[in-house]
C-alpha cells in the first residue's frame, strides 16, 4: 500500500501506534466543551432526529410532514426550491424548470399556511433551509405563528441565514455581501427581542465540505465565517453574551470515522476560544451547539443500498462527536430526493443507535483514547493555521471577496477527484467491487406541471388581496432600507398583506443592488 493511505482526508499523517495523549482534565458542560455541551448529554436527552423534507407543493410537503411526524420526527427540517431560495416567485422566467424540484414552492404567506396546515408551531421546532431570502421566510413563519395564537417567546427553530457560505460554496445569493451581512444583523437584533428562543442562524460546513473542502477546511472556514458574524453583531451594538446563545452550526459528517469524530470535539474547543477572544463569558454563548447531517456527496449512484451502511457510519460519528441534532440521508439521494421508504430507514438508524448501540450511556465515550485525542489536537491545529491566514486578510468577508475560500475549496475538491480516479483512494461498488447495475426501481419524481398550480395560486391570491396596502407595506420596507431601521418588522407586516417573497425580494434588490 502506498504511503498516502495512512493519511486523513486533510492529510494529517496517521501514526501505526499512539501510546499516549496529555491528560483530560476537563469534564463535559465546562469551558472549553471539547467533551459535549452537556453535563449528562444523552442520557438526558436525545440529540433531536431532524428529518429533512420539502418538495413540489406545501400541500404535498404538508402530508409528508404529518407522515415523518407520526414515525417519531422531532422536529422538522424545510426545504425550499431554487426560485423560494433566491427571490423568484413561480411566475418569474427565471422559475421556469425549476419550480418544486429540490425543495418546496412557496411564494406567499398562502403557502406557509397550506404548509403547515394541522401543525401546532409552538410544539414543535423547524429548521429552515434558506439564506439570501431567510428574513421573508421567516416573517412568514412568525405570521402565521401569530395566525395561529402562538406565544412567539416560545417559538423555536433555526434559520440557517449563513450567506458567507453561498459566497464561498453554494450560490444561492442575491444581493451582496455587505448589505446582506446587514439583513443578516437586523434578524439577530429583531429575534433577540421578539423571538428569544430562536436560532437566528445556523453557521454552515456543510455546503463547504460538499463542495470538496476537507474536514479541516470546513472546520477552519465555519469558524472563520461564525466570527465574522459575530464581529458583525457586535458593530451592531448587540450583546455578545445575549445573541451569541442562538448562534448554531450546521456540520457535514463523512466517512474517516475517527477524523470526523475528532473535527467536531475540536470545533467547540476552537469555538469557545474564538468566542471569549470576543467577550463572552456567559457559558451559553461560548458553547458550539451543532446539527450533523451525513454526507450527501459520499453516496453512490452505483450499488445506493451500500449507503445504508455509509450512513450509520456517519451518524455513529456524529453521535460520538456530540452533535445535538441529526439529519441521515437517504440511501436513495444520489439518485433523487428520498423515497419514501429511504426517509423511513434514514430515521431508523438513528433509532437504532440511539436505543440499542449503548453509544449513549456514558458522556463522550471516546475521551482519553490516545487516538482520537492526538487526532482532535492535529485538526485543531492545521485549522488554526487557516483562521489565522483568514484574520490576516482582514477577515471572511474579505476573504470571500478574494475568492480565496472558494481557490481552496477547488483545489481540494479536484485533488479528491484524481484520488479517485488513479485508485488512490477506494470508493466501494465505484472504482473497486463493482458489478452490473441494476437500477432501483423506485425513484422520485417532481413535474412541471407544479409551476402552472402556483401560477395559478399567485393570479388568484393578487386578485383577491388588498393591493393598496400591499403597495404602501413594500414602499415602507425601501424606506427602512434606505435608512438604518430593522428591516424585519416592515417585511412581517408586508406578508400579512399577503405581498410576494419576489415582491419583496425586488424591493431589496432595488435598493441593494445584486452580486
Amino acid at each position: 500500500m502506498s504511503n498516502s493511505s495512512h493519511k486523513t482526508s486533510s492529510g494529517i499523517e496517521i501514526k501505526t501506534l499512539y501510546t499516549s495523549a496529555k491528560p483530560m482534565e476537563e469534564l463535559p458542560g465546562e469551558f472549553p466543551f471539547t467533551r459535549g455541551v452537556q453535563k449528562d448529554m444523552y442520557r438526558g436527552r436525545l440529540w433531536t432526529m431532524r428529518q429533512y423534507a420539502g418538495f413540489s407543493t406545501a400541500e404535498e410537503s404538508n402530508k409528508r410532514y404529518h407522515y415523518l411526524l407520526a414515525q417519531g420526527t422531532t422536529g422538522l427540517s424545510v426545504a425550499f426550491d431554487l426560485p423560494t431560495q433566491i427571490g423568484y416567485d413561480s411566475d418569474h422566467e427565471m422559475s421556469a424548470g425549476e419550480v418544486g424540484k429540490v425543495g418546496v414552492a412557496i411564494d406567499s404567506l398562502e403557502d406557509i399556511e397550506t404548509l403547515f396546515g394541522g401543525i401546532a408551531l409552538q410544539d414543535i421546532t423547524t429548521s429552515m433551509t434558506i439564506n439570501a431570502t431567510a428574513s421573508i421566510l421567516l416573517a412568514m413563519y412568525i405570521a402565521l405563528a401569530k395566525k395561529q395564537g402562538a406565544d412567539l417567546k416560545q417559538l423555536s427553530g433555526t434559520i440557517q441565514n449563513d450567506i458567507l457560505k453561498e459566497y464561498a460554496a453554494r450560490g444561492t445569493y442575491i444581493y451582496p455581501p455587505k448589505p446582506s451581512m446587514r439583513i443578516i444583523t437586523d434578524i439577530f437584533e429583531f429575534c433577540s427581542k421578539e423571538i428569544p428562543k430562536w436560532n437566528t442562524i445556523s453557521i454552515s460546513g456543510y455546503h463547504i465540505r460538499e463542495a470538496g473542502s476537507t474536514a479541516v477546511q470546513e472546520l477552519a472556514f465555519t469558524l472563520a465565517n461564525g466570527k465574522a458574524y459575530l464581529k458583525a453583531a457586535i458593530g451592531k451594538g448587540l450583546d455578545i453574551n445575549v445573541f451569541a446563545k442562538r448562534l448554531s452550526f450546521f456540520f457535514n459528517c463523512h466517512n474517516n470515522f475517527f477524523e470526523e469524530i475528532a473535527k467536531f470535539r475540536a470545533a467547540r474547543r476552537m469555538w469557545a476560544k474564538i468566542a471569549t477572544e470576543l467577550g463572552a463569558t456567559d457559558p451559553k454563548a461560548q458553547m458550539l451547539r451543532f446539527h450533523t447531517q451525513t454526507g450527501g456527496s459520499t453516496l453512490t449512484a452505483q450499488q445506493p443500498l451500500n449507503n445504508v451502511i455509509r450512513v450509520t457510519n456517519q451518524a455513529m460519528a456524529a453521535v460520538l462527536g456530540g452533535t445535538q441534532s441529526l439529519h441521515t440521508n437517504g440511501y436513495d439521494e444520489a439518485l433523487s430526493l428520498p423515497t419514501e421508504g429511504a426517509a423511513k430507514i434514514a430515521l431508523r438508524t438513528q433509532q437504532i443507535i440511539a436505543f440499542e448501540s449503548g453509544v449513549t450511556e456514558t458522556v463522550d465515550p471516546l475521551a482519553g483514547a490516545f487516538f482520537v485525542e492526538n487526532l482532535t489536537d492535529e485538526v485543531e491545529k492545521a485549522a488554526w493555521l487557516y483562521i489565522d491566514k483568514i484574520d490576516a486578510m482582514g477577515g471572511a468577508v474579505n476573504a470571500i471577496e478574494n475568492e480565496y475560500m472558494q481557490e481552496e475549496i477547488a483545489a481540494s475538491a479536484y485533488t479528491y477527484q484524481t484520488e479517485i480516479e488513479n485508485g488512490d483512494k477506494i470508493s466501494v461498488g465505484v472504482n473497486k467491487f463493482t458489478e452490473m447495475e441494476t437500477d432501483l426501481t423506485e425513484v422520485f419524481n417532481v413535474g412541471d406541471e407544479i409551476r402552472k398550480v402556483q401560477i395559478e395560486k399567485i393570479e388568484k391570491l393578487k386578485a383577491q388581496r388588498d393591493n393598496i396596502k400591499v403597495s404602501i407595506a413594500l414602499k415602507n420596507i425601501a424606506l427602512a432600507a434606505e435608512s438604518d431601521k430593522n428591516l424585519m418588522p416592515g417585511i412581517i407586516d408586508a406578508v400579512e398583506q399577503y405581498a410576494t417573497l419576489g415582491e419583496i425580494a425586488d424591493v431589496l434588490r432595488n435598493s441593494f443592488g445584486e452580486y
